[in-house]
């Protein structure tokens, strides 16, 4: 028998969180009220731990399938992005971020993973993990404490993730594009498009995103500033959503960046090929005005924590004046 890690609801119309542990498969299920949401999965054969595949209340996938599971018209663009994860692309010189099967072994050493090290609880509707991040050789830069609390209600799902992060090494977070909490969402989310778009990673590789069918394809972002659709990119809000209709249902994704985390608030690292991702040390990378280089250090010991509200809205999108109160709702 598998490990079944269960906690049904009390009282107060809580939500009722069911873990699901299997060892053998290297992976989490999480469902809520009985229906599937999502895995907290860490193959041997990815850089890092993401939760994927993930779902609206509805049913309604809303992740990429590539490279794990590629379904038909998907792009098959940066094999990193998969599910939602956190990392950052420059850590003491590494590049966490661009790390994938795809980076040859002559190049490896410029890149660092961060390794599932064990499963601490999960209760409550809370799950925390432990990893390492490591060099190329397996030194242990850093150690993470990962706590994921999810709920849900009708019509809408919720993770809030928070990293906190304890140096093994000295540690230097410098600003870069590639950061820090990504989610990489299905060809519904994305913004339509009639041409190949290029795009360059820190290591100057670049990937061309070709045209792709456009039917059902409509994703527009708005936020918390009011830019819209490829003006969200490098701005600081407290919060950003995605719109799109999969399946005849209108589906919103937020993220709310906390009011807690260092260089508040994020950068948006938002883009219309499906990258949805928010950047808390993006510094000069997005605004080349900025006074100062962004930078963060530990010394062996010291912490600093990074979280991020995810709610997914289904059945009708959420408004700007919604999403609004529920980032001051975070954030109070």
């Amino acid at each position: 028998m598998l490990p079944l890690l269960t906690l049904l609801a009390c009282n107060g119309g809580k939500a009722d969180v069911v873990f699901e542990r299997d060892d053998a498969a290297r992976k989490v299920d999480i469902t809520i009220d009985g229906v599937y949401f999502t895995s907290y999965i860490y193959p041997v054969d990815m850089e890092k731990p993401v939760l994927w595949p993930i779902f609206s209340a509805s049913g309604k996938e809303i992740t990429r399938g590539f490279p794990a599971a590629p379904r038909a018209f998907e792009s098959t663009d940066h094999p990193h992005q998969m599910g939602l994860w956190f990392n950052f692309g420059n850590v003491n010189g590494l590049d966490f971020w661009n790390n994938s099967y795809a980076i040859p072994a002559f190049r490896k050493s410029a890149y660092g993973s961060i390794v599932f090290d064990r499963i601490v609880s999960a209760s409550d509707g809370k799950l925390v993990t432990l990893s390492n991040w490591v060099d190329n050789d397996g030194n242990v830069l850093m150690t993470e404490e990962t706590t994921f609390v999810f709920d849900g209600k009708r019509n809408e799902r919720s993770i809030v993730r928070t990293a906190r992060l304890t140096a093994v090494q000295p540690i230097l977070f410098s600003e870069n594009k590639e950061g820090m909490l990504g989610l990489r969402v299905d060809r519904a989310f994305q913004k339509p498009s009639d041409k190949p778009e290029r795009y360059t990673d820190a290591n100057g590789i670049v990937t061309e995103v070709a045209t792709v069918n456009n039917e059902g394809v409509c994703g527009e972002y708005v936020n918390s500033l009011g830019d819209r659709g490829d003006d969200v990119w490098s701005k600081r809000a407290e919060w950003t959503m995605l719109n799109g209709t999969k399946e005849g249902d209108d589906i919103s994704i937020l993220i709310i960046d906390s009011k807690n985390n260092p260089n508040y608030p994020a950068w948006s690292h938002a883009r219309g090929y499906g990258l949805f991702a928010v950047n808390s040390m993006g510094g000069r990378e997005f605004d080349r005005n900025l006074p100062e280089k962004v930078e963060y250090r530990l010394e062996p010991g010291e912490t600093v924590s990074f979280s991020y509200k995810i709610i997914i809205k289904d059945n009708g999108f959420l408004t700007s004046e919604e999403a609004a109160a529920k980032a001051a709702a975070f954030n109070r």
